[in-house]
């Protein structure tokens, strides 16, 4: 077994490094690599993204959104979370599924003073509260498994991060299911960083595979990393434009009235939209529907269309911002 030392906390670049591992290293029988992101959302390959997070907020708190290549549900990552990745050519054999792995998680909490344990078809948890969510890919009889470990998660942020707004969304995407979670380090009488914790799975890592060997990446790997990364896991396309066909019912009331909007959505374009509402206008709202058709269904992009028009002809004591949020949050 070989493993990799990443110290990047860039999400799409971290993705990117292991679907590259798991790809491209097809030479290597079996890779193990532990990363920590900021803070980021990670959405599965089926999922719609736009409804699984609350857009405005990571917006305005600048977290990533990243979309990975195994299915499954979105889950927060930030400083203080562990992710791993295991990746092994015996996929057939079932020779390192998840609860082979979690014996050295298990093992290193027990040195630790936390009782912790497998549970169900894949959970591992504290006091029956999950702390560990996985998932896994496929690829060419190739398996990878990742997942992440919660050790001191802002749970707060979480919440609000994963929090879908209220708008009424139906879409053909694969939804999360929200579980009751713990933070490692709640349970630990003495406290140690999320560092020090990597730092020990590793170590019982290579005490219960004592072969284990690191795998330095070369120049030509480093850069065809980064390339993915950009071309692919940082792409709006990649993470977005993969979405299925979802429609929205937004509504939103100012002063000056109520807009609802009815969307029709592909690859997170807007392909139909339906105003109405109890604004005043000089102008039919027909004209603001036909600008948008073909625009990304994001607040930006709306607003920069809106802004090629004078909207205050459409929806009368109104700013141009608030149309757009009306429209999209």
């Amino acid at each position: 077994m070989k493993y990799i030392v990443n110290q990047s906390n860039d999400p799409a670049y971290n993705i990117a490094l292991e679907a590259y591992a798991f790809r491209e290293l097809k030479e290597l029988d079996e890779i193990f690599i532990l990363w920590i992101n900021e803070p980021a959302i990670i959405v599965g390959k089926h999922q719609n993204t736009i409804q699984e997070i609350n857009k405005e907020f990571t917006d305005a708190h600048g977290i990533h959104v990243v979309r990975r290549l195994s299915g499954g549900g979105a889950v927060y990552h930030d400083l203080n979370n562990l992710n791993y990745t295991i990746i092994s050519n015996k996929a057939d054999e079932g020779a390192f599924d998840f609860k082979t792995f979690s014996k050295p998680v298990i093992d290193t909490l027990a040195k630790l003073g936390v009782k912790a344990e497998f549970t169900g078809r894949n959970d591992l948890e504290i006091d029956g509260q999950k702390f560990a969510g996985n998932a896994q890919a496929y690829f060419n009889g190739r398996m990878m498994h990742h997942g992440c470990l919660l050790f001191d998660v802002d749970m707060s942020v979480l919440g609000q991060a994963l929090k879908v707004s209220k708008d009424k969304i139906e879409s053909k995407g694969v939804k999360s299911v929200r579980a009751r979670v713990t933070n490692i380090v709640d349970h630990l009488e003495d406290k140690i960083t999320v560092q020090e914790f990597s730092d020990a799975i590793l170590n019982q890592m290579k005490e219960e595979y004592p072969d284990m060997e690191e795998y330095v990446l070369n120049e030509t790997e480093l850069a065809a990393i980064q390339n993915l990364r950009d071309q692919q896991f940082a792409n709006w396309d990649w993470t977005y434009g993969k979405a299925p066909e979802y429609t929205v019912e937004r509504a939103v009331r100012y002063p000056a009235g109520k807009i609802t909007s009815y969307i029709q959505t592909e690859k997170s374009l807007i392909a139909s939209i339906k105003i109405y509402g109890d604004f005043f206008g000089i102008e039919d709202v027909a004209d603001i529907e036909e600008l948008l058709v073909g625009t990304r269904y994001e607040y930006q992009d709306v607003l920069e269309n809106l802004k090629t028009i004078d909207t205050t002809r459409y929806f009368s004591r109104m700013t141009v911002e608030e149309v757009a949020k009306a429209i999209v949050a």
